[in-house]
């Protein structure tokens, strides 16, 4: 992987995950790195699923290149957005490993990347001075999720369009980032477009929206008076203990019959890890680009874990990547935001350099290393 220059490599190895999976980080990405002082490894037919060539990414500069995915993950650099399934097996020890990688959720994969020598980087936990994500696409978690919702509404309720009936309920669990989005996503039913063409022709009679916080979730008296009600209910939770769900399964039985379940959070279900990790909405299918809309008799819900209750059943919407539903904006965004993040990581030449009293992004990325969450558990 040497070079002339001796310029630090970046590999850029595509995610292989679900079918629907196809985001790659776009070719302005790899001409920025190039700038940067970075050679670049791309794997070749990187960013074929967005509608790329590999030319796409060559042509920029001689300093990219596509070769194999071994190739990809043998940079001192290794950079892709959610970590492929194969990713442990290739990386080697000293790589620095920048992935949306979910420390609090994820302690086997600590343990694993611990083990193996990774300096790995959390994109998910790079935040600045006062607590706020640096790479983050809240906005279209919420959006996405809250117009795959209406549409499946509009699909089992016949009703749901016409204006002399009630309006639709939507209960929000979680007041963070995500559920401040999904408040304005909720009460335009999930997309301007579809709500500019029931205003333009007068039909449905609106959307009422509640947000509960956690202390409110708690109280089982009021949940049950409010799921009643509910005919959307939205998890935009992000719980300090994900050992305990948020909504209990036998609470699902107190929802209206055609009620619609919106996961946002999709945590897994890690009942293995001390402690264990459980869904925030106990008992509901984890969905992916696969399949993210499941019906109460879908087969999902007897692949999950025998031991988590699936008595009441709703139908559910769940994607563990609700922003890849659009993934050429998707990377877009993320692309800008992690090109200064990416500057600063060449520029030190790697995580084990990154000092916490460096700079702004450099204590951001410090922050988030895979040694700094270590040192706090």
């Amino acid at each position: 992987m040497g070079t002339s220059e001796q310029r630090l490599t970046l590999g850029l190895p595509r995610i292989r995950n679900e079918t629907g999976e196809v985001r790659d980080f776009l070719p302005v990405l790899a001409r920025d790195a190039v700038e940067m002082g970075a050679e670049v490894w791309i794997e070749t037919g990187y960013g074929s699923g967005m509608g790329h060539r590999d030319e796409d990414y060559l042509s920029s500069s001689s300093h990219i290149h596509a070769a194999g995915r071994e190739a990809a993950f043998a940079c001192e650099i290794v950079l892709m957005l959610r970590p492929s399934d194969d990713a442990l097996d290739l990386l080697r020890s000293g790589t620095t490993f920048v992935s949306m990688l979910h420390f609090p959720t994820h302690t086997e994969r600590v343990r694993q990347l611990k083990e193996l020598g990774i300096e790995a980087v959390g994109l998910d936990l790079i935040v600045d001075d006062e607590g706020e994500r640096l790479v983050e696409n809240m906005k279209a978690v919420a959006w996405n999720g809250l117009d795959t919702a209406f549409a499946l509404v509009e699909r089992i309720r016949p009703d749901f369009a016409f204006i002399d009936r009630a309006p639709t309920r939507v209960t929000i669990v979680g007041a963070g980032m995500v559920g401040k989005h999904a408040v304005e996503a909720a009460t335009k039913f999930g997309s301007l477009k579809r709500s500019n063409l029931y205003r333009e022709r007068g039909g449905s009679s609106g959307v009422e929206v509640t947000t509960v916080g956690r202390n409110l979730s708690r109280n089982e008296t009021y949940m049950r008076h409010r799921l009643i009600s509910t005919d959307v209910l939205v998890d935009a939770t992000r719980r300090s203990d994900p050992s305990q769900p948020v909504i209990p399964n036998a609470w699902l039985g107190w929802l209206p019959e055609k009620a619609v379940i919106v996961d946002l959070s999709v945590d897994p279900y890690l009942l293995e890890e001390s402690p264990p990790v459980v869904r925030g909405v106990e008992g509901v299918p984890k969905g992916d680009l696969d399949q993210y809309v499941f019906s109460p008799d879908d087969p999902a819900w007897k692949l999950l874990p025998p031991s988590v209750p699936v008595l009441n059943r709703r139908w559910v919407v769940s994607c563990y990547a609700w922003p890849g539903i659009f993934p050429i904006e998707c990377m877009e965004r993320y692309g800008h935001q992690i090109e200064p993040l990416l500057h600063e990581l060449v520029h030190r030449g790697g995580a084990r350099f990154l000092r916490s009293d460096g700079g702004y992004f450099e204590r951001a990325l410090q922050r988030a290393s895979l040694t700094q969450w270590i040192d706090k558990i």
